[in-house]
């Protein structure tokens, strides 16, 4: 038959998507998450529609350390974490408000989050992420991860399934330009 080097071409021309999408880790939509920096796990939603990762805290403050801006904080889980967490504040992120956090009197339409540098790992790998503070007290997950920071982890998400990459199980430190 004629269909049969075509057949053979096609599958030629297909084996480098797969390989490619083999060397992707499956995660589930809600993972655990170990915070290395602070010594800490959370629970972690997975949202390929958001462009950044979350962390919630509170009385969030910017100050200034040596010249260099900083920033002074507390995770916003629960009583136990009372003692004020200091990291570089690496930039200031512009989130897009939703409509239902829209002040037309306010006329802004996004609003500012300091955003900090830190160490995540998810399974077995550990990334050094981008993350803003905000207060997500009222969400379910305190950590929300988004696509810029699941690419670095090579993320392929099923939103069928929940911690699908186990408990975080990192064992040596990252490089942060993987």
């Amino acid at each position: 038959m004629r269909l049969a080097p075509f057949a053979l071409l096609y599958c030629l021309l297909c084996t480098p998507v797969l390989s490619q999408a083999t060397e992707k880790t499956v995660y589930g939509l809600n993972e655990y998450a170990a915070l290395a920096d602070l010594s800490l796990q959370v629970p972690a939603k997975l949202d390929t529609g958001a462009k950044t990762a979350s962390l919630s805290a509170r009385d969030i403050e910017r100050f200034k350390r040596d010249g260099e801006p900083w920033v002074r904080f507390y995770l916003a889980l629960d009583d136990a974490h009372d003692h004020p967490i200091e990291l570089p504040l690496a930039r200031i992120s512009k989130i897009k408000r939703r409509a239902g956090d829209y002040d037309p009197e306010d006329e802004k339409t996004y609003t500012a989050r300091p955003v900090v540098e830190l160490q995540i790992c998810m399974g077995k790998a550990l990334r050094s992420i981008e993350v803003n503070l905000t207060d997500r007290s009222a969400f379910q997950y305190p950590l929300l991860i988004g696509s810029d920071a699941l690419k670095r982890f090579d993320a392929l998400v099923d939103p069928s399934l929940k911690y699908a990459a186990g408990k975080p199980g990192c064992a040596t430190v990252a490089n942060s330009a993987e």
